[in-house]
This record gives structure tokens, C-alpha cells and sequence, in this order.
């Protein structure tokens, strides 16, 4: 029976298992029973995946079947520091499982940079979970993010751009939309500060965001990296969601956060 290596982010662990990706997604969003709800967003990781740090010995002694011949759905490899040493490029497709278990699978793709600048509002996930706004564009930001000569910095991260809509040309426009973030007068002022010729790079705007993941918020995607290598996972359009996966959007739609 084939066993599967995924890096989760919700939490940040190394998990082996004998289900394929969107039965994992399903069987780690619901729990065995279904009982059990909580989003899951994880990464498919080369199986052949060769690590000092990690004991994978324990893939051939844990991760096999029950005794009633069920497959193994979860077997833990490592809970601390994993996004660390996973190297980028054992990282296959990027999977989000909505609280009820529905899962969408994400490939990989090249980014566009955008011909304007403008500001941004990135959510992490990996390492660390706060929500910051930006100057910066998404390459940008994964650059002096992981920049480790810098006082403040992470050897890789993980986070997605987020849905600013009137704001992202104007901080102060009456009628920002329909934009679901607590205290957006905060979210206001935190854009203003990264706004402008003498800005900052960064402002943080929530220092750890609880609740589960609103999928509709992500504006393009979501990017993993370190340095100068940063890898993107584009987020399908709307009409293709609603066109193409419909139960899934329609679950993530259903979505409680923040």
C-alpha cells in the first residue's frame, strides 16, 4: 500500500499517512469520526524525501495498516520546525480542506508581477500566523522576510495575499467594499503607514489571526519561500470554482472567521 509524506501548516507538522491527498485532506479536516471540524491547508512532499533532521525510519514501523486491515491515516514525523527543513523543492501541490472536508487541490505556477504598484495585505501561515500590510510585492516580501541577516526574519515562510479591494488604491475610500476584517479603521491606518515615498516596508495589523482560513479572501494565491526562492500556488477564479468545484466553494463560502 502506498504511504504519502504532507507538510500541514494547521498545525505545522510532518505527517505520514496511507490515504491519497484529498482523502487526508478529508480524514484530517473532520477527524474519524466527522465529528470533528477544523480547516486543514498541506502540502504533498516528495515521498523519496531524504532528511537528517527528520526520522523517517519511522514511516516502515508506524505508518502501516490497523489490524483490521484499515490504512494508516495519520502517523507524526515532526511537530517543531518543519516548513524549515523541508527543501522547496520536495513540495508538490498545495491542498485546502474546507471544516466540512471538502478539498481542493492547487498546482504550481509561475507569478506575474503586476505592472502597478500598490499596497498589500498578506496573511502567514507558517511559522508564524500574523497578518501584515506591505509595500512590499509578494517576491518582495518573501525576500526580506527570510533575509537572515536582518534582526527579525525566519528561515522560510508560507502566506497568501489577501482581498483589499477600494483600499488598495486608497486607504480612506468611504466604500471599501465587501471586506470581512475586524477593525478595518485599524486595517485603514495600517495601510497608510506602508503608503507613500518614505513608508515602511511592513506594519503588522493582527499579531495572531484566530478563526478559520476565509478562502474567499485570497486575492491571487499563496507563496512558499526563502531568499530569492519563492514559489507560487495560484488561487482558481471565482467563476472557475463555481464552474469547475462547485461543493468545495460553495463549503468555503460557508466559512465562519475572524
Amino acid at each position: 500500500m502506498k504511504t504519502y509524506l504532507y507538510l500541514s501548516l494547521i498545525p505545522e507538522s510532518l505527517v505520514a499517512s496511507m490515504l491519497p491527498p484529498k482523502d487526508f485532506g478529508s480524514y484530517y479536516a473532520t477527524g474519524p469520526s466527522g465529528r470533528s471540524r477544523g480547516q486543514a491547508i498541506f502540502f504533498e512532499v516528495d515521498p523519496d524525501l531524504k532528511s537528517d533532521y527528520f526520522n523517517l525510519e519511522r514511516i516502515k514501523t508506524h505508518c502501516v495498516p490497523h489490524a483490521n486491515g484499515v490504512p494508516r491515516a495519520t502517523t507524526y514525523l515532526a511537530t517543531y520546525r518543519v516548513l524549515e527543513h523541508v527543501p522547496l523543492e520536495a513540495l508538490g501541490k498545495l491542498y485546502l480542506a474546507t471544516n466540512d472536508g471538502k478539498v481542493l487541490g492547487l498546482e504550481r505556477a509561475q507569478y506575474v508581477v503586476p505592472p502597478e504598484p500598490s499596497v498589500h495585505l498578506y496573511q502567514e501561515f507558517c511559522p508564524m500566523g500574523p497578518r501584515v500590510a506591505s509595500r512590499l510585492g509578494p517576491l518582495d516580501f518573501c525576500r526580506v522576510v527570510t533575509d537572515r541577516t536582518l534582526p527579525v526574519s525566519v528561515p522560510k515562510i508560507v502566506f497568501a495575499e489577501l482581498i483589499l479591494r477600494e483600499l488598495r488604491e486608497d486607504p480612506d475610500a468611504p466604500d471599501p467594499g465587501n471586506l470581512p476584517y475586524s477593525n478595518i479603521d485599524h486595517v485603514r491606518d495600517c495601510l497608510k503607514t506602508v503608503s507613500g515615498p518614505s513608508a515602511k516596508d511592513t506594519k503588522l495589523v493582527v499579531r495572531n489571526v484566530r478563526g478559520d482560513v476565509l478562502y474567499r479572501t485570497i486575492k491571487n494565491g499563496f507563496f512558499v519561500g526563502a531568499g530569492e526562492t519563492c514559489l507560487f500556488y495560484p488561487m482558481p477564479s471565482r467563476e472557475h470554482l463555481e464552474n469547475e468545484h462547485y461543493h468545495w466553494w460553495r463549503s468555503a463560502l460557508a466559512t465562519f472567521g475572524e
